[in-house]
């Protein structure tokens, strides 16, 4: 009786067949994707308050690096020089303007409610709004309607502990941003880590120049208001003045608001303090857009304001109110590994085509 010999190919079931291995890193590399996004997802509020981080490191790291050029000193003392100024700073401010502030925040406040209210009964009484409204509240429907996300940072508790863990890794990351970039260069395949390099290096420049050209435009605009609707007579001009010039972070939006904030308060006063009020910010925003905001262009990010408002709007709608500060610096890094995806491709197509000519 003759044996049957035993078939020696691999089967469909072993790891070794080239055609299963094959379809399991396919289905691998899906499912990777879509665990991916799912925690991307799940873990939207992480990695936001990470990003701030970063996007603090890089502020800090742009003070140290100018620091740099007059004190040859090591990066760990320039940083620690950079972190007292910047302390020092706020600490003063606080306790020079801390009571008159404090007062005119409850003065402001009273304020653009009676405003408000005013607005609302001209409506109604136009036939514009349906009735007498709540202004009230129809803050607190607009404000729990937007940013259902990220809605426990709207609580002291949480807006603070936020706050913490993204000066924590800011400063973290400052200390030695060097050690942070070769374990993300080590967690890419060796093939592209020359080029990952190469595109974590030109986002890091382009958000040091951004976030330099806001402190400057933050810093311009607040002195500018607050002197201007000081010498107008405003109320309150040393607080809108502050309130612009934070609110300036936040290109387009920040300006409307704190515009609407100024004007409020100008017409609260009288008719022609209003118009000195409108005055003031069509000149400082017009000085801002046409002669600061060129200049400084020309040394950061060149972001089109369209775009600018439109990925404002979506990362409000999706992320909340810090979707919405963190706008502008994602979209500027995105804008970065784009261009460099497109010089890519570019050298790829100009070798190519030196290729065929040869």
């Amino acid at each position: 009786m003759s044996e049957t010999p035993a078939i020696q190919d691999p089967s469909p079931n072993e790891l070794r067949d080239p055609f299963v291995r094959r379809e399991l890193t396919r289905a691998a590399v899906w499912l990777g994707l879509a665990a991916a996004m799912a925690l991307a997802v799940i873990l939207v509020q992480p990695l936001l308050i990470i990003f701030a981080g970063l996007v603090f490191a890089g502020l800090l790291d742009g003070g140290v690096r100018l620091l740099g050029k007059v004190l040859p000193i090591g990066r760990g003392w320039r940083l620690l020089i950079v972190v007292l100024l910047t302390i020092a700073f706020l600490a003063g401010t606080f306790y020079l303007t801390g009571v008159q502030v404090a007062d005119q925040f409850s003065q402001l406040r009273a304020t653009l409610e009676t405003q408000a209210n005013r607005l609302a009964r001209w409506l109604s009484g136009q036939g514009l709004m349906p009735g007498a409204s709540d202004v009230s509240g129809i803050a607190r429907q607009a404000l729990s309607s937007v940013g259902r996300i990220t809605s426990w940072v709207g609580t002291a508790f949480g807006a603070l502990t936020t706050m913490f863990m993204i000066i924590v890794i800011g400063l973290f990351v400052a200390m030695d941003p060097g050690t942070y970039q070769r374990g993300l260069e080590w967690m890419v395949p060796r093939r592209n880590r020359g080029e990952f390099a190469t595109v974590i290096d030109r986002m890091g420049k382009v958000l040091r120049r951004l976030l330099a050209g806001r402190l400057l435009g933050m810093l311009a605009e607040g002195v500018l208001t607050g002197i201007a609707l000081s010498i107008g007579g405003v109320p309150m001009a040393m607080i809108l003045g502050i309130l612009t010039g934070l609110l300036a972070f936040i290109p387009n939006i920040g300006a409307f608001i704190s515009g609407a904030l100024m004007i409020a308060v100008g017409f609260s006063a009288g008719t022609h303090i209003g118009f000195w009020a409108i005055g003031t910010y069509v000149i400082v925003q017009g000085f801002d857009g046409y002669v600061l905001l060129p200049i400084v262009a020309k040394k950061t990010v060149d972001l089109p304001p369209a775009l600018t408002l439109g990925a404002q709007i979506m990362a409000s709608a999706l992320f909340g109110i810090l979707g919405l500060a963190l706008a502008d610096p994602m979209t500027a890094m995105i804008k970065t590994a784009l261009e460099r995806s497109a010089e890519r491709e570019a050298e790829r197509d100009e070798s190519g085509e030196g290729v065929e000519q040869a």
